[in-house]
């Protein structure tokens, strides 16, 4: 056994990658093994000769010298104990704890909701080193791949949004317009039960090694994927090249993407297939103010959620308004605020909850604490007296009242049809 791991520290010492003979254990070398020579031969257990090779790995062969089997290459590792020497690394964001860097993700939307003009809007942000929906965000070049929508369609959105917030248009801003084009970036191989990639691909690797983006955005999946979305495998492999793009060229990449029916009328935005969702680090939601077209009283409104966020809390909204061409944020996130700002935030959705509570009351309008059809958050971030508090934050808002006994749930209606309500504590209770 001595000599089978010395045998191998030799292997690895001269190739750049150690080979694995299928035959198992190697034994101590026969004739021609000298350390000293580039190529060295051995014997396995089973009788057969492996040659090491620099360049191939170990290749087995008969006793005619003809090959056994494919060359096989051993995998790159990193021995843990290396780290101890390396500072610890900090986590990247393009945008905090939204947008990770050197990783995909995804921003769904149901059609018309505003997703493009929502990516060209950080897409003007990174180039202008201005915030984005009142987010900070790293600065640098971006590129956009518009599979959707036309040149004039991009000239007034960009018009549009650099006016209403005082900006030029940015120089370094690249838009690959292909609408009406054959975008497809990988188109499934049957055969193979793979994804192969497009001369499209190889020309937009060479497109972001040109100008080395700190963001890519590629509007829309349904346009680059050319496979059949509902195999797992396909979508990983699929995710895999994109996220190439992020690793090598040391940038963010934003895939813009329509939810399935199922994600629209659940709510959470995903597509057909959990692959979409599992295969990226960050997963976002453009929403109109409610899940149900009936009850949407601001048809501007639109808010944007973390679905999933591998590296940052989820659950998080930002409310914004389609004013003048672009969105404007109705509210300040928590990302972008110190911890007194949060504070006031906090109280005034505690405030907020409070005053609805006692109108509703008054009216003798039932809301539930338990996720329903009346269920107090969602209600509340829907009326028109919200003040721009979102539903998680009126949730925490909630949490904090019954904490505090502000707030407590009774029972109301006949025997026999009774429902739990929430009203204000009178403050007479034990």
């Amino acid at each position: 056994m001595a000599g089978d791991a010395a045998i191998a520290a030799n292997l690895i010492a001269d190739a750049e990658h150690l080979g694995n003979s299928p035959d198992g254990d190697l034994r101590p070398p026969v004739t021609g093994g000298n350390a000293s020579e580039t190529k060295r031969t051995y014997t396995t257990k089973h009788g057969t000769t492996a040659h090491s090779d620099p360049y191939l790995g170990v290749i087995n062969v008969d006793p005619d010298g003809r090959s056994v089997d494919a060359p096989a290459r051993g995998l790159t590792t990193i021995s843990a104990a290396d780290f101890e020497l390396m500072a610890k690394p900090s986590r990247r964001f393009l945008v905090p704890d939204l947008i990770p860097d050197r990783n995909v993700t995804i921003l769904s939307g149901d059609g018309g909701t505003g997703k493009s003009l929502l990516a060209m809007q950080l897409a003007v942000a990174v180039t202008s080193g201005v915030k984005w929906l009142a987010l900070p965000v790293e600065t640098g070049s971006v590129l956009y791949l518009s599979a959707e929508d036309d040149a004039d369609e991009c000239h007034i959105r960009l018009k549009d949004i650099c006016e209403g917030d005082g900006l030029r248009l940015p120089s370094s801003l690249y838009i690959a317009v292909m609408a009406g084009e054959d975008c497809l970036l990988a188109t499934e191989n049957t055969k193979k039960a793979r994804m192969d990639k497009t001369p499209l691909y190889a020309r937009l690797e060479a497109t972001i090694g040109l100008h080395r983006p700190r963001l890519v955005v590629l509007d829309n999946v349904a346009d680059i994927f050319g496979g059949n979305e509902n195999i797992k495998a396909l979508v990983r492999q699929f995710i895999g090249m994109i996220r190439h793009f992020a690793i090598t060229y040391d940038c963010a990449v934003l895939m813009l993407a329509h939810p399935s029916l199922s994600g629209m009328s659940s709510g959470t935005g995903s597509s057909g297939n959990v692959a979409w969702n599992n295969s990226v680090r960050s997963r976002l939601y453009l929403k109109r103010q409610h899940d149900d077209p009936s009850e949407i009283t601001d048809p501007d409104f639109r808010k944007l959620v973390s679905m999933k966020a591998n590296y940052a809390p989820t659950g998080g909204e930002i409310g914004m308004r389609w004013e003048h061409g672009r969105f404007v944020p109705t509210e300040t996130p928590a990302a972008a605020t110190g911890s007194i700002d949060r504070m006031a935030i906090q109280s005034r959705a505690e405030r907020v909850f409070l005053a609805l509570v006692h109108q509703f009351e008054a009216d003798r309008r039932n809301v539930s604490p338990s996720r329903s059809a009346s269920y107090a958050p969602v209600v509340f971030a829907n009326h028109p007296h919200s003040e721009g508090v979102t539903k998680r934050q009126f949730e925490v808002a909630m949490d904090t009242l019954f904490a505090a006994s502000r707030i407590k749930v009774i029972e109301v209606g006949p025997a026999s049809r009774k429902v739990k309500t929430i009203v204000v504590s009178t403050g007479d209770e034990d």
